[in-house]
């Protein structure tokens, strides 16, 4: 059996940049961006030290970075705070009434944050921390909807120079205890409830629940949302409206050294116990001010907004802080994209006049699902720039993006990166670099990908194989917390001084990067290595099919027999006639080897409340297994439980 990852994608469309797109834009053609990433590759410290200038230092870094694997430290002398380089730094310089945050619920309340205004809801926050005994280095856990209190309360950790570590609100009880006892937290900041499709997801009776076994915490925060009925003890649980609100409005931000840790975030946990994957200060601070500077080609009357929970590193990094450190106005929505209809994120889009759209290849799919008319009926010419992140798109989804949603006049960064890489790793910088659907093409500065063999060597172009980051970057995550070995062996003992992202790729004749998913996803066919990815870039691109999910069952003959869980487009029946001719178009474009064993029609696939795919369960219930383990990031259990009876 060959050991390497086939890869069968044969997309060559070709996007160049727009030149009216590329002439306005801040990198606007290959050549400079060729000679800027080979400076930030053979001079790091003289590109990175140039970045990092164009941020606030109490005290400049001394040397730029420090690179003994595993283990990296960056811009180490300098101090900063990454708070005041999200507001202070712009109020200084004269830009305190620019908006800062827009936030939209989903009941339809708007709330407007300008710099001035961020910065004082900032202070009262902190100075309630204080208040609460929260110093340095504790470390405050963030269990919230999306509200914009949730990003006041992780500024707010960082000006004072709390480690804070967000729990994404889909969460249940005993993953927030797991994860509060995990990082020792001191405080717990949470809501009453949070609204979700017009329903209220009970955020404060999760944390009580989570509460009775997690002996670190001494107070919580309940910020009153939903007005749902809860249970306040007396001594430990206070009202953000008597804490935060009563207090001061100024509150110094601490200088804190660059490799403070600034927060931990737990990676889904859907196998396994969680990671804390551990990010520091000053090294963040430049990674996402950067790559939001330049891949999203930031421009002072941008409307900008990202679709991402804040519970997920994607929140983290492109909507609190890399937006607010370059002066962006960023969009916040609390709610369901299809919630009361289908065309809310285009509603959302036209009211507001956005420009910069950042989803998930997921989101894309839904969208395609629900069909075109609720796009077309709402005026988007405000939209200049589209964006994916969270996993590849396949090239169906990525052409109707562009087509029905930029109206064929929008550049789209295709985006590779990893919650452990803190920022964006791959894309096409907007304006240089002309895309192809489905690849994230080139790497951003200051990032050596490679695709290796098993055993190490280099790939040849379009040869499959695993993708690993030869070089440090400033934003790559320091440790796992409180398991220093897991790190290690997690992501550099598999190909020993280089950081193994997990994920299988190849890269072509251009030298354009396609990811192939996780190489946990990768199934074994009669000798054949297959990225389920890439089979299912190829069942989507059938026009009746919506989405995807191809998993491996156990086979006698061939090792694993593919099975595909396929969602159809509105109006389209699931018939064995289609069934077969789907299962002919798999073996069609890529070999009678790849062909599914079985398709299962799905009117939904389960998915986490990040829009990822839980394909653990689908190949245990193509196994004939029930599904176990973790199942609380599911976004709607009844998913599953539809499957399952679908099975008897």
């Amino acid at each position: 059996m060959t050991s390497a990852i086939v890869s069968v994608s044969k997309e060559s469309r070709l996007f160049d940049p727009p030149a009216e797109f590329s002439v306005r834009a801040k990198i606007g053609s290959r050549e400079v961006y060729e000679g800027m990433y080979r400076r930030s590759i053979e001079d790091p410290d003289g590109f990175w030290g140039e970045v990092a200038a164009e941020l606030y230092w109490f005290d400049p870094p001394k040397t730029v970075r420090q690179w003994d694997p595993p283990k990296a430290r960056w811009f180490e002398g300098g101090t900063t705070n990454l708070a005041y380089n999200c507001l202070d730094r712009h109020v200084t310089a004269g830009a305190g009434e620019k908006r800062a945050l827009v936030f939209e619920g989903e009941p339809g309340d708007i709330r407007t944050f300008t710099y001035a205004e961020l910065l004082r809801e900032t202070c009262r926050t902190a100075n309630a921390l204080r208040r609460l005994g929260v110093s340095a280095g504790d470390r405050v856990v963030i269990y919230m909807g999306m509200v914009p209190e949730a990003a006041i309360a992780m500024l707010a950790c960082a000006r004072i120079g709390a480690i804070h570590s967000v729990i994404f609100g889909g969460f249940a009880a005993d993953a927030v205890r797991d994860r509060v006892n995990d990082a020792g937290a001191k405080l717990i900041i949470t809501q009453d409830g949070a609204w979700r499709r017009g329903k209220v997801v009970p955020l404060k009776e999760q944390v009580d629940r989570a509460l009775t076994s997690c002996p670190s915490v001494e107070h919580t925060i309940v910020l009153r949302r939903t007005h749902n009925e809860i249970v306040m003890q007396p001594g430990r649980d206070h009202e953000w409206s008597v804490v935060v609100d009563r207090a001061s409005d100024q509150c110094d931000a601490v200088p804190v050294t660059s490799e403070h840790p600034l927060f931990i975030l737990y990676t889904s946990g859907t196998t396994g116990k969680p990671k804390g994957v551990l990010h520091t200060t000053g090294g963040y601070m430049v990674g996402t001010y950067v790559t939001t500077k330049y891949v999203f080609d930031l421009r002072d009357d941008d409307i900008y907004w990202c679709t991402a929970d804040v519970g997920w590193v994607t929140g983290h990094s492109y909507i609190v802080y890399g937006p607010l450190a370059n002066r962006a106005t960023a969009l916040m929505y609390e709610g369901a994209p299809n919630y009361p209809e289908p065309d809310r994120f285009w509603d959302v889009i036209a009211r507001h006049k956005v420009t910069v759209f950042y989803t998930a290849p997921t989101a894309i799919r839904a969208f395609i699902r629900w069909g075109d008319a609720h796009p077309r009926r709402h005026d988007m010419s405000s939209l200049r720039l589209l964006g994916s992140v969270g996993e590849p798109i396949n090239p169906e989804a990525w052409m109707w993006y562009r087509d029905v949603i930029g109206g064929g006049r929008c550049p789209i960064v295709d985006t590779w990166w990893q919650t452990e890489t803190g920022a964006i790793m791959m894309a096409p910088l907007p304006g240089a670099i002309a895309t192809k659907p489905g690849s994230c093409t080139l790497p951003f500065f200051g990032v050596v990908p490679k695709i290796v063999r098993h055993d190490g060597s280099d790939a040849e172009p379009n040869e499959g194989g695993y993708l690993v980051i030869e070089q440090p970057w400033p934003s790559m995550l320091r440790t796992v917390w409180g398991d220093d070995e897991r790190f290690r062996q997690t992501y550099f003992s598999r190909f020993p001084g280089r950081y193994f992202t997990g994920d299988g790729a190849r890269r072509d004749n251009d030298g354009y990067f396609w990811v192939m998913g996780r190489v946990d996803d990768v199934v074994n066919v009669a000798g054949h290595r297959l990225g389920t990815a890439e089979i299912e870039s190829v069942l989507v691109a059938h026009p009746n099919v919506a989405e995807a999910a191809v998993v491996g069952r156990p086979d006698e003959l061939k090792g694993q027999a593919l099975v595909a869980f396929v969602t159809l487009k509105a109006d389209v029946n699931a018939t064995d006639e289609l069934r077969e001719q789907l299962a002919d178009h798999v073996a069609a474009e890529i070999g009678k080897f790849a062909r599914p064993d079985a398709i299962r029609f799905a009117d939904a696939l389960p998915k986490t409340r990040s829009g990822k795919i839980m394909r653990r369960l689908l190949g245990e219930l193509a196994s004939g297994q029930a599904p176990k383990g973790d199942t609380t990031t599911l976004e709607d259990i009844s998913v599953l439980a539809a499957l399952r009876d679908d099975d008897e």
